[in-house]
């Protein structure tokens, strides 16, 4: 199961969305909007902004988030790609 780490709480907080460990096995976090599950994000098997943070250092998961942000600049607003360039990255 993944740990949920307090970059991504601080996020939701910015968001006005509530974010729990996800039910789906194969997937990070869910993302409730109103009371109403709205996303299952973030692959388990990938890493993420604050994983790389911890693991590799800043300048990689700065890269590693650049990139990222590079390869979906045009997620539209309420998808589940959308939540996952905001929460994890």
């Amino acid at each position: 199961m993944y740990l949920i780490q307090p970059y991504s709480y601080q996020q939701a907080e910015r968001l006005g969305v509530f974010i729990r460990p996800s039910s789906n096995l194969k997937k990070k976090l869910d993302v409730f909007k109103e009371g109403k599950k709205v996303a299952s994000i973030g692959a388990i098997g990938y890493g993420d902004y604050p994983t790389f943070l911890k693991k590799d250092g800043k300048a990689f998961a700065e890269e590693r988030r650049r990139l990222f942000h590079l390869r979906h600049q045009a997620d539209e607003k309420g998808t589940p790609s959308y939540f996952a360039k905001r929460l994890l990255w």
